[in-house]
């Protein structure tokens, strides 16, 4: 990943903290713990969680595999991981460390004796660069044999949320002129979009190098609080949206995306989400 993206991709998710992590137990822990489900984890194995934020899949994945065990959960944005050390010390979990380190160049150390027994990336891969490239190298990080599984929004998730919110952002910015990954630009043309069915996400795990691929759906819709809604545009990457904007800007960005959700009837958030496993056999 080029050093000025990989920076900015880090300080926008760093900001996040105090809200990505509110959100967790609604949004990403229900899927962090689908995932580690599915992945199969057995104690003594080694698990690679990539994009792994606060643990939502990792510290799952740590109670899984057991003190025998090893977790190395990495992410750009340290701030993310901090707090994911915080509840692994409250958690006892001595078998998972948070690593602040960039995707594109992870190594398994000296200690992951032929390969990782499984690596999972929930709600990351869409972020990574060159996605099918970036991820193809992480999956040779797993032994053959080893799984791989990735969550990603379901084809129509947050849609309705999202489209209402960047109507919003227009208003305030003419010709809607922020771009890159985190605007509505990058929004629209995120690579997601190719892997958001679970026919379409099951073809490109087997691009991966995986068979015995398995997609299933969680199901989640979230109460559309203001507090929730507010907290899941800081605590996502839609904050990157409003990196342009002061403070009064912003806060009328949040009213105006409040009534608007309620002028059009939107009273909760589908989050619903693909959780996606296969295993590596090339």
């Amino acid at each position: 990943m080029s050093h000025s993206r990989a920076a900015g991709t880090a300080d926008t998710f760093n900001s996040t903290s105090r809200e990505f992590d509110l959100i967790t137990p609604l949004v990403w822990g229900p899927a962090g713990q689908a995932l580690s489900f599915a992945l199969d984890l057995a104690a003594g194995e080694s698990v690679l969680d990539v994009c792994a934020g606060t643990g939502a899949s990792a510290i799952p994945a740590a109670q899984a595999v057991g003190p025998d065990g090893i977790v190395h959960a990495i992410d750009l944005a340290d701030d993310l991981l901090e707090v994911g050390r915080l509840k692994a010390t409250s958690a006892a979990l001595r078998n998972i460390d948070f690593v602040c380190a960039d995707a594109t160049e992870w190594e398994a150390p000296s200690s992951i004796d032929g390969g990782y027994d499984a690596l999972a990336c929930s709600y990351g891969i869409f972020f990574l660069p060159d996605m099918d490239i970036t991820f193809s190298r992480l999956v040779s990080e797993v032994r053959l044999g080893g799984r791989v599984g990735v969550t990603v929004w379901r084809k129509g998730a947050v849609k309705d949320f999202g489209d209402a919110y960047f109507e919003v952002i227009a208003r305030h910015s003419p010709g809607d002129g922020h771009t890159g990954p985190l605007s509505r630009q990058g929004y629209e043309s995120n690579p997601l979009r190719r892997i958001e069915t679970a026919d379409t996400l099951a073809a490109w795990l087997e691009a991966q190098r995986c068979e015995s691929v398995q997609v299933r759906e969680l199901s989640n819709h979230v109460p559309a609080t203001e507090e929730f809604v507010w907290n899941l545009v800081l605590g996502s990457g839609f904050r990157g949206a409003l990196a342009d904007f002061d403070d009064a800007t912003r806060e009328r960005v949040r009213t105006e995306f409040l009534e608007l959700l309620t002028a059009r009837g939107i009273d909760s958030v589908d989050a619903t989400t693909l959780v996606a496993t296969g295993v590596r056999t090339a």
